[in-house]
């Protein structure tokens, strides 16, 4: 049975549903740079100046507003290109130019440009421009009052203002990388379990149904011959499709026990159905419930394979247990199929990639040797299991 494919697609109509920290982060972000902008405007208005400057004060301002929310938001690869270094001089001449006009009054807007700064260029230049828009504010207010107290007031107030555009802004963007964090990894967990799943159907049915196949085909040549045996053949049937059926619901489950004893007595009768010679040779076994299971999905997938992949005519089992390990070994003549049933065979042993992934979950390896007249497959695991994350999904 070939393995079914769960692509990465088909984990893309996971909904993950509203989060509404985003559109909090935002409007905590605006609601602060509004009242900032506000605050400037309002120190504008405070001066007697006419409606032209009242209006071009507006103006510099919602653009530098504009900018902060609408640009300063995204992530920092953006910002540090030609366009967002020339976006961040435009900004500099906003809150620098204006100084001109209004005076003391604007004093408190290159708040805006300090945390820009501190966004878009790298952390040496980013706080050494830092420095100088705050000593430059200082400066500036000394020449408008020439009070120390003023000067102070203007420098700490710069600073809280850089600060808290930066922190803001980068508030935003991280409220929202980690909603994509959080949709990506639902995704991936919707993923995993639907590798799972399909897994579990390739390694648990597809021997059940290939003996199904078997022994059907077995007993339809001994109806007319031996009746007898063609009813055993049939009570063998009944039972392995009741074991089908009692796989397919622990594949729902999501939890299954295999005993590896149970499997060898079922991997040498399926065989020996089939006209291969079996030669099982085991340890007296006492092994840890998932080291049981594993090596007995690996029986059930090597007997699958070599039914369904080969011509084989002999098979030999060993199985050996160590104080630290064990192991399970498949062996088989593999005579080659025919042309089209090779094609078959090359493309239906991604089976063995599932063996390789459930051993490695445990600490395991996946070894494979074949050559013209022989197939062997090893898989060896640690009787410690060391919990590991699958390699890949």
């Amino acid at each position: 049975m070939d393995s079914p494919v769960a692509p990465a697609h088909l984990a893309d109509d996971v909904k993950v549903s509203p989060f509404p920290a985003p559109r909090l982060a935002a409007g905590v972000v605006t609601a602060v740079f509004v009242s900032i902008s506000l605050i400037g405007f309002l120190h504008v208005l405070f001066l007697d100046v006419g409606p032209g400057e009242v209006a071009l004060s507006f103006s510099c301002i919602v653009v530098l507003l504009l900018l902060q929310l609408l640009w300063y938001g995204r992530d920092a690869s953006r910002l540090r290109s030609p366009l967002g270094y020339a976006i961040l001089a435009g900004q500099a001449a906003l809150v620098y130019l204006p100084i001109l006009i209004f005076g003391q009054a604007w004093v408190g807007m290159p708040g805006f440009l300090a945390g820009s700064v501190l966004l878009v260029l790298r952390p040496v230049p980013a706080w050494t421009a830092f420095t100088l828009i705050v000593a430059s504010m200082g400066i500036a207010q000394w020449s408008f009052t020439g009070a120390p107290i003023d000067v102070a007031y203007t420098a700490i107030s710069t600073i809280t203002t850089g600060l808290v555009v930066y922190g803001l802004s980068r508030l935003a963007a991280l409220v929202v990388e980690v909603q994509m964090s959080r949709a990506e990894i639902a995704r991936l967990a919707v993923l995993r379990e639907r590798l799972r799943f399909a897994r579990d159907l390739h390694d648990l049915l597809g021997y059940s149904l290939s003996a199904i196949t078997l022994k059907i085909e077995l007993t339809h040549r001994l109806l007319e011959k031996s009746p007898q045996e063609a009813s055993d053949q049939l009570l063998e049937i009944l039972e392995i499709s009741r074991l089908a059926l009692s796989d397919a619901r622990t594949v729902a489950s999501g939890y299954r026990e295999l005993s590896l004893e149970e499997e060898c007595r079922s991997a040498v009768s399926v065989l020996r159905a089939a006209d291969i010679s079996v030669q099982l040779d085991s340890d007296e076994l006492d092994l840890p419930v998932r080291v049981s299971t594993v090596l007995a999905t690996v029986l059930r997938e090597g007997v699958t394979n070599l039914l369904r992949h080969s011509k084989a005519k002999h098979c030999e089992i060993t199985i050996r247990q160590t104080h630290d390990d064990a192991s399970i070994e498949i062996v088989n003549d593999d005579i080659q199929p025919a042309p089209k049933e090779q094609e078959e065979s090359d493309s239906g042993r991604g089976g063995l990639h599932n063996l390789s992934v459930r051993a490695s979950e445990i600490g395991g390896s996946v070894s494979v040797e074949h050559e013209p007249n022989m197939f062997k497959l090893r898989v060896d695991v640690p009787l410690r299991i060391e919990r590991k994350m699958p390699g890949s999904l």
